[in-house]
């Protein structure tokens, strides 16, 4: 009985845990895509999340083989899921790196590497 009891609860949770994973900024969709490649020039780099996005405390920084990483600066917000920045890109190897805050508090982080070619 104790056993169908656990069990029980144990289904139960996973119908919950849904609505928790939902609680996180996921990246749905990036410009460049992660793997992608980009023409040389002027570049909108854009992140699309699966919820809204605190943009006053969120960050996204770029780095080129043998430079700095270096901070960008987002244009302002036109969507709530939505961070774009814009840019002169180089021929190179990069890697744009987030670090978002879910108007919920929640904080997640990842990285999309691209390359641009001439």
């Amino acid at each position: 009985m104790r056993h169908r009891l656990f069990f029980v609860l144990g289904i139960a949770g996973l119908f919950f845990t849904p609505t928790l994973a939902r609680a996180h900024a996921i990246l749905m969709e990036s410009v460049p895509k992660a793997g992608g490649t980009l023409a040389a020039g002027e570049a909108t780099i854009t992140l699309h999340y699966n919820s809204r996005i605190d943009q006053a405390r969120s960050k996204v920084t770029l780095s080129r083989e043998g430079a700095t990483e270096e901070r960008l600066a987002l244009l302002p917000e036109e969507e709530p899921d939505v961070l774009q920045a814009r840019m002169v890109l180089a021929p190179g190897a990069y890697t744009l790196h987030w670090f978002v805050l879910a108007t919920d508090g929640h904080i997640t982080r990842g990285d999309v590497p691209f390359t641009v070619e001439p």
